[in-house]
Order: C-alpha cells, then sequence, then structure tokens
C-alpha cells in the first residue's frame, strides 16, 4: 500500500465514522443480498456484530503504515473464521459489500482512488486471513 492509500483510506473513514451504525446496517443488508446463505453464519445479535465489525475496521484504518501490528490479529481472524463455516469464496462477498457500503456511505467522495485504495487494503489482509484459514484446516 501506497502512503497516498493510506491517507485516503484514513481521510475516507473519517467520514464514514459518524455514520458507522447505518453503515453497518448497509454492509450487512448487501451481504445477505448478494448471498443469502451467508446469514446462518450470523447467529448473534446483528446490531452488535456491526459495532464488532465497525470497531475492526477503525482498528485496521489506524494501523495501515503498520501493518506488523495488524496481521497476527488478522490471522487469528483467518483461523477462527474456518471454524465459523467461512470458505474463500465468501471473502469476494464480503469485499464487494464493502466496497458498495462505503459507496454508499461516501457518495462523491468514492473516487476510484478511493475504491483502489479500499480495495488494495481489503486484498492484503483478507489474503492473510485465507492464508490462515488454510493452515487452520489443513
Amino acid at each position: 500500500m501506497t502512503p497516498k492509500q493510506i491517507g485516503l483510506i484514513g481521510v475516507t473513514w473519517d467520514k464514514i465514522l459518524p455514520i458507522a451504525d447505518t453503515a453497518a446496517e448497509l454492509f450487512y443488508g448487501k451481504l445477505f443480498e448478494l448471498d443469502p446463505s451467508l446469514k446462518p453464519l450470523f447467529k448473534g445479535d446483528l446490531k452488535e456484530q456491526g459495532k464488532k465489525l465497525m470497531t475492526m475496521l477503525d482498528t485496521v484504518v489506524k494501523s495501515l503504515e503498520h501493518l506488523e501490528v495488524i496481521i497476527p490479529a488478522a490471522q487469528a481472524s483467518g483461523a477462527r473464521h474456518v471454524g465459523y463455516g467461512v470458505k474463500d469464496k465468501d471473502y469476494d462477498t464480503v469485499a464487494s459489500a464493502l466496497l458498495w457500503t462505503l459507496g454508499q456511505g461516501l457518495g462523491d467522495d468514492f473516487t476510484d482512488d478511493v475504491k483502489e485504495a479500499w480495495t488494495t487494503a481489503y486484498i492484503v489482509l483478507s489474503t492473510v486471513m485465507k492464508e490462515a484459514a488454510k493452515k487452520a484446516a489443513a
């Protein structure tokens, strides 16, 4: 990730934070619209799950300049997700739902450069998670 991409993510995340609850609701709505088979993977309260999602994203955004800090947490999360029944293809669905949600929340501020920055960050972290999941499943 480039410093410019990290900066774009930080600036745009600051615009999402004030609408975090709405963004989480939009995200899960879109996720289940894209793949209804994922809904049973979320057994708890979706509002609480949304808060966890936003907290996790906040931590990731604040740690992008020091990825080595969040890599172990991403690996642990990927390994845990195996037990939840998450498959490799589900990461693509999550990416689509996340990018759509960011687009809804940011409107005209969701430029091609912003989308590319968020996509790059997601690919980096989801790759780490998928690799950890494969090790955990082996």
